[in-house]
C-alpha cells in the first residue's frame, strides 16, 4: 500500500538557462519602458479630468441660463432683487413651481454635478451682484460658478479661472 501512494519523481538537469547579463537587459528595458509610461498616463489622467470640469461647468451653467430664461419670459417667478437667477444650486435640483400650473415644478438639474479636481460638489458661486472675479458669494443668487481647486491646467490656466 505504501508503494502504491509513492510517488516516482524523476529529476531532470535543465541544460539551457538564462545568463545574469540577460536578465539584467530584459529588467533595463521593461524599467525603461514603465518610465516612459508613467507621465503619459499623468497627463492622460489630467486632461480626462478637465474634459470632465469643462462639461460639468457647460452643464451648471445652462441650468442657469434656462432658469433666468424662464423668469424673463414669466414661465416662473422669482424674488425680488435676485435679478431673475437662483437663489442657490439646490434650487435648480429641487424645481421651482411654473407660473399658472398647479403642483408643477419644473426641475433644471437631476443632481448637482460633482468638481472632478476636488472631487466634491461644493462649486463656488458668484451672485449677480459681485465682481467678476470675486472669490466670495454674496449669497444674493447664482450668476456663475467655477471650480475651487488651486490646481493650474495643462494649457497653464487656473481652474478656478474657467
Amino acid at each position: 500500500m505504501v508503494k502504491a501512494l509513492a510517488l516516482k519523481i524523476n529529476i531532470r538537469s535543465c541544460t539551457s538557462a538564462f545568463t545574469l547579463a540577460e536578465l539584467m537587459v530584459v529588467v533595463a528595458i521593461i524599467s525603461v519602458l514603465a518610465a516612459s509610461i508613467l507621465p503619459v498616463a499623468r497627463i492622460t489622467i489630467k486632461r480626462a479630468k478637465e474634459i470632465e470640469l469643462r462639461e460639468n461647468l457647460r452643464i451648471l451653467r445652462g441650468a442657469i441660463d434656462e432658469y433666468k430664461k424662464m423668469v424673463d419670459l414669466g414661465q416662473i417667478s422669482a424674488e425680488f432683487g435676485s435679478e431673475g437667477y437662483p437663489p442657490d444650486l439646490q434650487a435648480l435640483v429641487e424645481g421651482v413651481e411654473e407660473v399658472g400650473k398647479m403642483d408643477v415644478k419644473k426641475k433644471f438639474l437631476r443632481r448637482i454635478p460633482r468638481d472632478p479636481m476636488t472631487n466634491s460638489t461644493d462649486w463656488g458661486m458668484r451672485s449677480y451682484q459681485d465682481d467678476f472675479d470675486s472669490t466670495s458669494w454674496g449669497g444674493e443668487n447664482v450668476f456663475d460658478v467655477y471650480s475651487k481647486s488651486e490646481g493650474i491646467a495643462l494649457d497653464g490656466t487656473k481652474y478656478k479661472d474657467w
